[in-house]
């Protein structure tokens, strides 16, 4: 499953989590992917895109 937003590209990032005594584990942080049905070369498809390319109007949702 990808986890990976069609429109801008963004995917996990990794890290550190770091406790209050310094003890660090990996972390990860997950975009948030919807899937929605949206207008691809005139034909509706099932796209995973992120909220913020949703909710700014990068592309056009099938109705």
């Amino acid at each position: 499953m990808s986890r990976v937003c069609e429109v801008c590209g963004k995917g996990v990032s990794t890290g550190m989590s770091v406790s209050h005594s310094h003890i660090r584990s990996k972390k990860k942080w997950a975009p948030n992917l919807q899937s929605v049905k949206a207008v691809v070369n005139g034909t509706p498809k099932r796209v995973k895109l992120c909220t913020r390319c949703l909710r700014s109007g990068k592309i056009q949702r099938a109705v």
